[in-house]
């Protein structure tokens, strides 16, 4: 990528460069990067909540063995990599705000239940978790990105620092719950930490602003 990033630059040295103006208010794109962070923030403490404490919640509610929970720890994982691998391409196709909205609904019920499923039940739904959840993180960025063009630094940094590092420190606080109160309540209550997602309905709509630029141009 590196290599790339350098002749693409220096391909590009000798052009008239576009002026990189966002679409919206800058009160606007605060508010909304906001919420982008916070949706990062809940999914990556709730896919940390899983990828840190999984294995012992199947010990301690079905008896599994340890060989067993840590293969029910690998479906999960691999469903995540799959679904950021999907939601790429499916963003594409059918717009960033639409798999970020499909990623909160489409994965709540299966979230909502998991506390109270049985072991063969808890494996489904743990790789549907994980293919519904990851399946939002490369569109969030995206979003990001369009909301704020031309500062890919500032984004990675937020998205892939503090949201990211914000996350590795919600584990911690999961696991001293964990101590206080079990693990079953612990997954109880990441169940609904996919409902702030519902905060997307405060993000701008892109294809309007897309389209009142082409206008103007």
């Amino acid at each position: 990528v590196g290599g790339w990033y350098s002749r693409l630059r220096a391909s590009l040295a000798s052009r008239k460069q576009a002026s990189f103006v966002s679409p919206f208010p800058r009160r606007k794109v605060m508010w909304a990067l906001a919420v982008l962070t916070l949706l990062v923030l809940t999914k990556n403490a709730y896919i940390a909540s899983i990828s840190s404490y999984y294995t012992f919640y199947a010990i301690h509610k079905f008896g599994v063995s340890v060989q067993m929970s840590q293969v029910m720890l690998f479906l999960f994982l691999g469903a995540s990599a799959l679904g950021i691998l999907l939601g790429g391409p499916f963003g594409d196709r059918y717009g960033q705000k639409a798999m970020i909205w499909f990623s909160i609904v489409g994965v709540l019920p299966f979230t909502l239940a998991l506390p109270y499923a049985n072991l063969e039940w808890t494996m489904v739904l743990t790789v549907l978790i994980g293919l519904i959840l990851s399946s939002a993180f490369s569109n969030i960025v995206v979003f990001a990105q369009e909301l704020v063009p031309g500062r890919v630094g500032m984004i990675a940094g937020i998205f892939f620092g503090f949201a990211f590092g914000m996350g590795g420190i919600a584990a911690a606080v999961l696991g001293v719950l964990a101590d206080m109160k079990g693990i079953d309540f612990v997954y109880q209550v990441c169940s609904y930490l996919p409902l702030l997602g519902l905060l997307t309905v405060f993000l701008p709509n892109m294809k309007e602003a897309r389209k009142a630029e082409a206008v103007t141009r």
